[in-house]
């Protein structure tokens, strides 16, 4: 169900130089309001495990970035009998996180980076996307089949 594995990068072009391994987490959840606190959970946990403990601002940002992409995919990318999936991607070197999450509604994009209305002051919603741009390094979607998109947001997490 889920994977936690390292992968090698490219080779450095400097011998003497070591190799950071880039490190994976990923994991199909209901497109539930439990498995979008669920995914927030799993985000801290796996960021403690790679050596950002629980309660750093890395920790606490990559969590919050990660609850409010996995609500959105909720709410707005959900078919029903259809989960979503959370993919973690750690680059040590940066060091730097990439935040996937791919839901299974490619006919409903958000706004593209930059292009985000400003939300409304009397409404409790509408805040997620302005937090993920105001918090990430950069973010966007991407469409890789006809089938699913992914919103994804890079932080770094120094």
């Amino acid at each position: 169900m889920n994977v936690d594995i390292g992968h090698p990068t490219a080779t450095h072009p400097d011998p003497n130089q070591p190799t950071t391994p880039t490190r994976h987490f990923t994991i199909r959840l209901s497109a539930t309001s439990r498995g979008a606190r669920l995914a927030r959970h799993l985000t801290a946990e796996q960021l403690h495990r790679w050596g950002w403990p629980y309660g750093t601002e890395a920790n606490d940002t990559s969590a919050l970035l990660v609850a409010e992409l996995a609500t959105n995919a909720v709410l707005h990318g959900r078919v029903r009998g259809r989960d979503f999936r959370l993919r973690l991607t750690l680059y040590p070197a940066d060091p730097a996180l990439r935040i996937e999450v791919t839901d299974a509604r490619p006919d409903r994009r958000p706004p593209t980076p930059g292009t985000l209305p400003p939300p409304p002051p009397d409404l409790d919603s509408g805040r997620g996307l302005v937090l993920v741009e105001a918090l990430s390094t950069h973010w966007g979607t991407t469409c890789g089949d006809p089938y699913t998109k992914t919103v994804w947001c890079e932080v770094v997490l120094a």
